[in-house]
């Protein structure tokens, strides 16, 4: 890591070999921390600030989009990536509409 402050990053999946994959390909360069789901990743940006989310639109109990539409009630501004398996665009374009900043879709 540099010797200036690295950026932060979420990795929100409830996949754990999305979120180790994820984070062993961002440690070198981000200050990387991950949550299996949306109600862990709320409390996280809860208590500390993120320069980026990466979070998975399909999660049980409460997934990406209620996610994304907690986080942006609590006035969170952090930029959000969304990542989805969905075959169909409507998710993204759904997300996009909700503040997120862009979508990726898995595979990657």
């Amino acid at each position: 890591m540099d010797t200036q402050e690295s950026k932060k990053i979420l990795i929100v999946d409830d996949e754990p070999a999305i979120r180790d994959s994820l984070r062993l390909l961002l440690k070198n360069h981000f200050d990387v921390e991950t949550a299996e789901n949306g109600e862990q990743a709320v409390k996280i940006l809860d208590k500390s600030t993120h320069d980026l989310v990466l979070l998975d639109v399909m999660m049980p109990e409460m997934d990406g989009l209620s996610t994304l539409k907690e986080i942006r009630e609590k006035g969170h501004i952090v930029p959000i990536i969304m990542l989805t398996a969905d075959n169909t665009a409507q998710s993204a374009v759904q997300a996009l509409k909700m503040g997120a900043l862009d979508y990726l879709s898995k595979p990657f």
